[in-house]
């Protein structure tokens, strides 16, 4: 049933091609501390080489995966068939945070669609990758991606998104430092 594979090869590279939504799950070190799980849509995956893939992170809520990858490193990302042939396929890994003010962001963005709600690229560097089943996976039709959050970020504007995020991202909910990039003074960033 399930197997452990060496790198992403191409019968998985277009499994994952093929799915328009997959999870992300990290944790924080503390054990007291939360453990997050998030679904993640829109065009916003992609893969860089058969041990390394990347996600464009989108404005949110809360800023859990950032703050986890920043103390830790450790995510897993999970991609389910909800059509076709029954399949879950993990790839645990290693993440970095690229914010806009890293090279690597102007470097990377490009590969993704110019969605206005991105504040970070999130990089995985592939540790396992497995498979299993997904006997257990429901059957779902897809109807289309949501307009919601494009829409959202594009009324809020390139200002609103930043207040925005100073006051919803800049720590997680165990108060671990997430998007720290928004809390360095203009000077810091000019530097």
């Amino acid at each position: 049933m399930g197997k452990v594979h060496d790198e992403i090869g191409s019968e998985l590279r277009a499994f994952i091609e093929a799915q328009r939504m997959f999870f992300v799950a990290t944790s924080a070190l503390d054990p007291e501390g939360h453990v997050n799980v998030s679904p993640k849509g829109l065009d916003c995956f992609r893969i860089l080489s058969p041990t390394s893939v990347a996600y464009l992170d989108y404005v949110g809520s809360g800023a859990e995966t950032i703050a986890h990858v920043r103390q830790n490193r450790r995510i897993t990302l999970m991609f389910c068939a909800f059509d076709g042939p029954p399949k879950i396929l993990r790839l645990y890994g290693y993440g970095t945070i690229v914010d806009p003010d890293d090279p690597d962001f102007t470097r990377l963005r490009p590969r993704f669609p110019p969605e206005p709600a991105a504040r970070a690229i999130v990089v995985v560097k592939i540790a396992r990758v497995a498979d299993s089943c997904g006997f257990g996976v429901p059957i779902y039709t897809f109807e289309r991606q949501r307009a919601q959050l494009v829409d959202w970020a594009s009324r809020k504007g390139s200002d609103g998104l930043i207040e925005y995020q100073r006051e919803k991202n800049a720590t997680s909910i165990d108060g671990l430092p997430a998007a720290t990039w928004l809390t360095k003074a203009p000077s810091d960033n000019e530097a």
